[in-house]
């Protein structure tokens, strides 16, 4: 029986997924059930940050594989501590306290979970807990009730009615419409500062400015989604700094590249006061409030430890950005109309396409016939909508490899 076989006969459908059966990686190279060697710029989707089987994580996990796998979170892990003080100190640098989770999804659910307790402690003017959190259209926060039901997408949550309440989705980059839209009941506003799913785009600086100083005018909470764009693949460790770096946050959620490869997620919260007695943001979320069998376990604070060592020991945020730079230059330097931009920050990249340039099957869209045409020449890369194919590269990707996946990306779009 084949892989498919087994899949159809086995699995639940629940992905549209692709005719490739991947077996063996090492860097940015994957190799398929047949041989064939791929380059991978899909990495996970922005999860293998250091390419796959990287020998400073393989033997990390190893390591720690050999000595202790898990142990409850009733107890103190040292690997958690030794990651929470990685993260506070050496990426955010802001006080504050972080919990970890299993996926960005959970991690969302958490600042939710955080908004909410807020406008209980600090609610409207005649006692009603504040429960709002504004969203934007085209965000993308994960897939678990909560998370979707703050997902600004229509076709996300099709069929899943009814959603968790307390969630309204303004227009992305429009600081008219978010000044227009608070109300009594807004507790927290949630962002991505690049959307990712949602086509990769990015948030202005005006507007991330606009948000911050609504957030102080009217007493809410300021959440950025960074489970895609976080820890060096924007160019800083924080992707919001890229854009807006005087900005200091209420809360972060990060997973996907945190791990290289690893279950894991974390959100953060600030230490900042939250009322007139100074008591702590961070003290929100206090015993019995959260919790997670497997999250922070000592195997996955490990191998998490060592990404974000490698991360900031080789400056790979820097080495994004040198490679974007590259990746825009090239591609503009071909002048194809098909190309309409290219969008984001460091190795979150957009490749936008004009769909009247691509003949489209029917039940496909301009940005799955590239996707798949670049697989069939040995390049992966995954969508972001339907006009929009992603660069996800590794963050130490090399200009050799740059340069061989530009090519192949070159010869597919100059058939259209």
């Amino acid at each position: 029986m084949t892989t498919a076989d087994q899949f159809q006969q086995h699995v639940l459908p629940t992905y549209g997924r692709f005719p490739f059966v991947p077996v063996r990686g090492e860097g940015v190279r994957l190799w398929d059930d047949a041989g064939k060697s791929h380059i991978d710029f899909c990495s996970g989707i922005a999860v293998c940050s250091l390419g796959h089987c990287h020998p400073r994580l393989v033997e990390a996990i190893r390591e720690q594989a050999g000595r202790l796998m898990h142990v409850s979170n009733l107890y103190q892990i040292p690997q958690q501590a030794e990651l929470a003080e990685e993260i506070n100190t050496q990426h955010v640098k802001l006080p504050g306290k972080v919990f970890f989770s299993n996926s960005g999804a959970e991690a969302n659910d958490g600042l939710i979970k955080s908004a909410r307790r807020f406008g209980h402690k600090r609610p409207q003017a005649d006692g009603t807990p504040r429960c709002e959190v504004i969203t934007f259209q085209m965000s993308f926060h994960g897939r678990t009730l909560g998370a979707m039901s703050a997902t600004g997408q229509a076709k996300i949550q099709e069929g899943f009615d009814p959603l968790l309440p307390g969630f309204r989705y303004l227009p992305f980059n429009d600081v008219a419409a978010l000044q227009a839209g608070i109300r009594p009941e807004t507790a927290a506003i949630l962002l991505e500062p690049i959307q990712g799913e949602g086509g990769v785009n990015p948030a202005t600086p005006e507007f991330l400015r606009a948000v911050a100083a609504l957030c102080k005018k009217h007493d809410l909470l300021l959440f950025f989604d960074e489970v895609q764009a976080g820890f060096g693949r924007c160019g800083d460790s924080m992707a919001w700094r890229m854009i807006a770096p005087e900005i200091e946050p209420d809360g972060i959620s990060w997973a996907k590249g945190m791990g290289g490869g690893v279950p894991i997620g974390a959100f953060w919260l600030s230490d900042r006061g939250m009322d007139e007695n100074g008591t702590a943001l961070s003290s929100l979320m206090g015993p019995g409030s959260h919790g997670s069998t497997y999250g922070g376990n000592p195997l996955v604070c490990a191998a998490s430890l060592a990404v974000l060592r490698e991360i900031r020991e080789k400056d790979l945020g820097a080495h994004a950005i040198l490679m974007e730079a590259r990746i825009r230059e090239t591609i503009r330097s071909w002048q194809f109309p098909v190309v309409t931009e290219v969008r984001g920050s460091g190795l979150l990249l957009g490749v936008g396409l004009d769909p009247a340039r691509i003949p489209t099957p029917e039940g496909k869209t301009a940005a799955l016939v590239v996707v798949n045409r670049l697989m069939e020449r040995g390049l992966l890369v995954p969508p972001a909508g339907p006009n929009t194919f992603r660069l996800l590269p590794p963050l130490n990707v090399t200009e050799a490899e740059i340069d061989e996946a530009l090519e192949i990306v070159r010869a597919v779009l100059a058939e259209f």
